[in-house]
């Protein structure tokens, strides 16, 4: 497929995917997202007990539109495809926008394309790859994971129930690439970082299951301290949330390769989160 043609395609997927957020229409937002997308969308929503689909559409800013940033290219590979623009974007939250790269996601379905994500690259401290993309040199977009489509159609993750109890996974891991899963269903991968995320599906009444594998960076020393959390988060005002696994090492300690361990959400447990 012609570069001009796919970008076409892809264009016409996006505007039809982005009228659909701003207008919140539900149906028409199914008809031009990826399954894969759809079914983390609504898992991300249920897991941390809000509405659906009114949740859906609230989104801290709105899609930008594509009018006015340069085009820069459209790949495809396989049934994936992206398509990358540089330039001033706005999602309309006010200040003077700055020069960046955006890179649109899509999955091919049928004889047309299916939206899947948006990934906003900050160039704020490469000035140099500003300059660059700005006279069209594309060297930069080569060495970018984001920019290139792999191929790969991520498979659709299993559809969890709406959660009972809001929980989140934390990990702190310098120099170390973290894996996790929960009830065999929420996974997550943490990298170099320090973040949280919501578990899928929340923590269960009963037993609940955490795994973990830890895997060393090539810029880490191994020697780095590290922390795995899961805290259950009380929907009652002044209620602290509740650790309930805890895995770390200390500066200078040995990470475990990987392990296996399990917390039990009980009554008693239940009983705090709601303050009683």
């Amino acid at each position: 497929m012609a570069e001009e043609v796919l970008k076409a395609d892809l264009e016409k997927t996006y505007s039809v995917w982005r009228d659909s957020m701003i207008k919140k229409d539900f149906r028409l937002w199914q008809q031009v997202t990826a399954e894969h997308r759809q079914v983390e969308v609504k898992n991300r929503i249920v897991s941390e007990k809000l509405p659906f689909p009114a949740s859906v559409f609230n989104l801290p800013a709105p899609p930008p539109l594509l009018s006015g940033l340069k085009f820069l290219t459209a790949a495809r590979n396989g049934r994936t495809a992206k398509a990358s623009y540089f330039g001033k974007i706005d999602f309309g939250v006010g200040g003077e926008p700055t020069d960046n790269l955006l890179v649109l996601s899509f999955i091919q379905s049928g004889d047309g394309f299916l939206y899947d994500k948006a990934d906003f690259v900050n160039l704020t401290a490469l000035p140099e790859v500003r300059e660059e993309l700005a006279k069209g040199d594309l060297t930069y977009l080569k060495g970018v994971p984001e920019a290139q489509p792999s191929g790969i159609v991520p498979v659709a993750p299993v559809a969890v129930q709406p959660a009972t109890t809001l929980a989140k996974v934390y990990v702190f891991c310098p120099g170390r690439e973290v894996e996790v899963l929960v009830n065999k269903v929420s996974r997550h991968k943490f990298i170099n970082g320090k973040e949280a995320e919501t578990v899928m599906g929340g923590a269960r009444g009963g037993l609940n299951e955490v795994q973990y594998a830890v895997t060393k960076l090539e810029e880490g020393t191994g020697q780095e301290a590290m922390t795995i959390r899961v805290y259950l988060l009380s929907e009652v005002q002044g209620v602290k949330p509740i650790k309930v696994f805890e895995y770390q090492v200390a500066e200078k300690g040995v990470a475990a390769p990987h392990g296996t361990a399990y917390f039990d959400l009980d009554q008693s447990v239940l009983a705090k989160l709601k303050g009683k």
